[in-house]
């Protein structure tokens, strides 16, 4: 769901003076947020505007919001002002953290000639995936803010609702993906994402449509797995391919996902990156955000 924001809103929060993000170790501070709700909510129209990222988020049918703060973004610039209302905006959904001790709250995602293509910062196609597939306690929600698309038109966000995948697969692959069989990635000095889970099921919790689908399309090429196991892996990479829907990220959106309902991913940049100066490469910045108790994140 794409979500403007109301011309008096963004009159009003071009002026709003936001506080300095403060942590608490490496969770932003519970004073800070109670600040930015105090700010935000004595503006005209920003609760109608949360509570429609809310329910777009969390709501039937839901998983995904594309807030458009363009025009913030050009009246502010991309600097620390717009980052604090981005971020203001991002803890009317959950708690904004950083699992990675050693980088910033928000995490800088440009792009690397030289890196390997699939990762989030290569040129290439970077399949389904969940972040932190690998930890106990994955991010509730994963969040890009778009600084920058690629400025020769490649890389199109692609998003999937996992669970109607999984629902379209066959009891005997559902049965598979159930078993503690998979594994992918490293777990090293993170914070707030619980322990590492080797070997971990793909499907998790009794209900159907609850629970995480951990996964990643990436694990077929780079995790050794059973024949059968990697077979009922590779249908359901399938299945979230034809279901998937795309869009094209364009400057000052910002994505939220939340990652008990859906995967994410992009289509490969265009070709002749190496053409392209390092300053005006596509570059996204990433937020993570931890739910509290009865959010409705897992409804």
């Amino acid at each position: 769901m794409f979500i403007d924001i109301p011309r008096e809103l963004e009159a009003a929060l071009i002026d709003l003076p936001l506080p300095t993000l403060e942590l608490d170790g490496s969770f932003l501070a519970e004073s800070t947020m109670e600040r930015y709700q105090a700010e935000l909510t004595a503006t005209p129209r920003f609760e109608e505007t949360a509570a429609t990222l809310r329910h777009a988020l969390t709501g039937e049918g839901g998983g995904y919001a594309v807030l458009r703060l363009g025009n913030l973004a050009k009246a502010l610039g991309t600097g620390d002002r717009f980052r604090r209302l981005a971020t203001a905006f991002a803890a009317e959904v959950a708690v904004p953290f950083s699992p990675f001790p050693r980088w910033p709250l928000w995490k800088d995602i440009g792009v690397k000639v030289d890196k390997d293509p699939g990762k989030s910062s290569g040129i290439g196609y970077n399949a389904f995936h969940m972040d932190l597939v690998n930890a106990t306690l994955p991010p509730d929600y994963t969040t890009l803010l778009c600084v920058r698309p690629d400025p020769l038109g490649g890389g199109p966000s692609i998003l999937s609702d996992a669970h109607a995948a999984v629902a379209r697969l066959s009891e005997d692959c559902r049965a598979l993906l159930a078993e503690s069989a998979y594994h992918y990635g490293t777990f090293c000095d993170l914070h707030g994402v619980g322990e590492e889970y080797k070997p971990f099921p793909i499907l998790e919790g009794s209900e159907p449509g609850g629970g995480f689908v951990r996964f990643t399309a990436k694990m077929l090429e780079r995790s050794e797995l059973s024949q059968a196991h990697a077979d009922a892996a590779r249908e359901l990479a399938e299945e979230l391919v034809r279901g998937q829907v795309s869009f094209m990220l364009q400057p000052g959106d910002y994505l939220i996902v939340n990652q008990r309902r859906c995967l994410h991913g992009r289509e490969a940049l265009r070709s002749g990156q190496e053409t392209v100066p390092v300053a005006d490469r596509r570059l996204l910045l990433q937020l993570f955000l931890r739910a509290g108790a009865g959010d409705g994140s897992a409804a």
